[in-house]
């Protein structure tokens, strides 16, 4: 029997969307260098499939890191050489990532964009999911209105085409609890199975899969208080207490499955190192640091690890979470802390949430509080048919609030498809007022459409009206919600259309290489600076391209107020500035001063003079206006002689004065 015009018709449709959805995702990477963890996701996965060895990134999720680099075990890129590689021996991941990327002769971006395309399909499929639980909440007008504001949302176009974990979870919450809550509603041993076999696999897409426990535990509950028996392995359960009992047992079951696929990924193996491969002195943080940090729960894991209860890699990588989220540096509007702040998502999620998404999250609330008064015996069977999706933003929601790992918008990104499938409720509730229907879906699908328009292809860098757009956002988050390296092609096209002839110095936030992109740039400090060494550097007029994660100086040891400590140790350092020159272009020169002090101790002087240095700079430059910038996430300066002198080597009262005459100038 030929399937409905109308199904046809309906299929078509969510499929145009959703290859929409990829094409300007994949198009969007297609220009952009890797992001900070690409390089780690692949090199670990990569190492997964062809050494049989774990311990390479595993900290994150092993399904999207094997996913993403399946495509590098097919085009078998050749990897740096293991033996006498102290990277390697101490499990360093972005060193042996950037040999993998960079040193070994092959061209690493094809590798890249095949492992972006892989997840592309994890955020086709989120999708999916999107549609049809709006669809069977609210009707296929309400599903299509989900599915556009998802598919053209600039945070999952953002993420959605990146070799990461975090649109890989997004899918496993969604699909784990829909598939939970079926089970709930549905004897059969298939679903059983089903809803088993996703639950595994999301506890192998990321370690925030924990979070589903509580989540399961609430919907369990809803489930019990509803009327009718709950079949669970072959038996009815008709009391309150039986039926959370029954569920409790399922769940138990669910945990056993996860075991079972937990050791399946890594390879029915319990030592995290191959002991074929040139042996590791230890994890890239050693067990006995970890231990120190994580009280209890360290000695619960190590517990378990010592009866081989699951995969080490996958123990480890769980203590790793625990120990590194509970002081990380962060930044949020022009602060910082190494413990985060309760308002930290709060603020991200409103400054990266695009407005049509406000409005319409906004709208449903309203319209369901009328209802709600209206007709107050709506309010449980609303709440029941919701259970899952409340439980996954409640509890998700819940424990962001008190995470100390404020570091991106996208670790939140999971709570959005309840907003996304939330906000198909106007489609049912208008379906009737088929003119306002109209009007509303125009203005919501319109407005999406714009934003993501506006922003394209520099996804990642979106910030919505109410925190000044993406050319103010540096001011109020960086890193993975603004700038996570990815800009360099860019800053290579810039610098080739916009050549004054002056030199260009660069200060970048990332894993990728400048030298890749044959920038030609003299390098100021970087955060991934562990491959190159760092040469004594003098300042001159010039083009200064400054990543804004640092240009806010977020892992920076010199942060926050300018004291006059700093200024003295700076101060006592530059005194020694021709000799850190001498030391770097005369040999001569440079055996003479070995006899003062050793090469060692010259390049932790210079190295300190640098980052002093840096930070006087960029006092400046945060508020004086750049003059260009590279997908919102590279800053332009073109300073003179004057400028770097004052900034720079200028007392006090000259910095100071360059600085006033910044703030008091016309923003541009």
């Amino acid at each position: 029997m030929s399937a409905r015009p109308g199904n046809l018709f309906v299929t078509l449709g969510v499929a145009a969307l959703l290859a929409l959805h990829a094409a300007l995702a994949l198009w969007a990477v297609s220009g952009k260098s890797n992001t900070a963890d690409e390089i780690l996701h692949i090199t670990g996965g990569y190492t997964y499939w062809h050494l049989d060895d774990y311990r390479i990134h595993p900290e994150n999720g092993i399904l999207p890191q094997r996913w993403a680099a399946l495509p590098a075990v097919f085009m078998a890129p050749p990897f740096p050489k293991l033996e006498g590689n102290a990277y390697w021996k101490t499990s360093e991941g972005q060193p042996v990532g950037h040999q993998f990327f960079y040193e070994t002769g092959h061209d690493h971006f094809p590798m890249l964009m095949a492992g972006r395309a892989m997840i592309v399909l994890f955020s086709i499929a989120t999708g999916v999911l999107i549609f049809c639980w709006s669809r069977r909440l609210f009707g296929t007008v309400g599903a299509f209105l989900s599915l556009t504001l998802y598919a053209l949302c600039p945070n999952f176009l953002a993420h959605g085409a990146l070799a990461t974990s975090d649109v890989c979870m997004t899918f496993f919450f969604l699909a784990s609890l829909a598939a939970w809550w079926w089970h709930l509603h549905n004897p059969r041993s298939r679903v059983w199975w089903l809803s088993a076999l996703v639950f595994g696999l999301a506890y192998v897409a990321k370690f925030s899969a924990v979070l589903l426990l509580p989540m399961m535990v609430l919907t369990a509950a809803a489930r019990a208080f509803a009327p009718g028996a709950l079949r669970v392995f072959g038996r009815d359960y008709t009391s309150r207490g039986g039926k959370f009992g029954a569920a409790a047992l399922s769940a138990l079951g669910h945990g056993l499955v996860a075991g079972l696929v937990i050791w399946a990924f890594y390879g029915f193996h319990y030592a995290a190192f191959n002991p074929a491969l040139p042996p590791a002195d230890h994890f890239v943080r050693p067990w006995e640091v970890l231990d120190l940090h994580i009280g209890f729960s360290g000695k619960l894991i190590r517990a378990l690890a010592s009866v081989h209860a699951l995969p080490e890699a996958f123990l480890y990588g769980f203590a790793y979470v625990l120990e590194t989220a509970q002081v990380r540096s962060a930044y949020l509007n022009g602060e910082y802390s190494t413990t985060g702040w309760p308002s930290f998502f709060p603020w991200a999620f409103a400054l990266k949430t695009t407005l049509p998404l406000l409005a319409a999250t906004g709208l449903v609330a309203t319209l369901t509080i009328r209802r709600w008064l209206a007709a107050p015996g709506k309010l449980r069977t609303d709440l029941y048919r919701v259970a899952p999706l409340a439980a996954l933003f409640v509890v998700y929601w819940a424990f962001s609030l008190t995470s100390h790992l404020n570091i991106g918008h996208r670790h939140i990104l999971p709570t959005y498809p309840v907003l996304f499938i939330g906000a198909g409720a106007l489609g049912a509730w208008l379906a009737a007022r088929r003119s306002l229907l109209l009007a509303v879906l125009v203005l919501l699908v319109g407005g999406q459409a714009l934003e993501t328009t506006r922003i394209a292809p520099h996804f990642i860098a979106y910030f919505n009206a109410l925190g000044g757009g993406p050319a103010n956002g540096h001011r109020h988050l960086v890193d993975s919600s603004l700038d996570w390296g990815q800009d360099l092609p860019g800053l290579k096209a810039w610098l080739a259309e916009h050549d004054n002839g002056q030199p260009t110095y660069l200060s970048y936030f990332g894993t990728g290489e400048p030298d890749y992109y044959n920038l030609g740039t003299r390098r100021l400090p970087f955060v991934n600076g562990f491959k190159i060494v760092h040469p004594y550097v003098p300042l001159e007029a010039g083009n200064y391209a400054i990543s804004a994660t640092m240009l806010e100086h977020v892992y920076s040891n010199v942060r926050g107020p300018w004291t006059i400590e700093l200024e003295k140790e700076y101060q006592s350092l530059r005194a020694l500035e021709p000799l850190f020159a001498d030391f770097t272009r005369d040999p001569a020169r440079r055996a003479a001063l070995l006899k003062d002090a050793t090469e060692t101790q010259w390049r932790r002087s210079w190295a300190r003079h640098d980052i002093l240095r840096f930070a006087r700079l960029c006092y400046y430059l945060r508020v004086r206006a750049p003059d260009a910038h590279v997908g919102y996430s590279i800053f332009i300066y073109r300073l003179n002689a004057a400028e770097v002198a004052a900034a720079t080597s200028g007392t006090l009262t000259e910095w100071r004065t360059l600085i006033e005459r910044a703030v008091a100038a016309p923003r541009r």
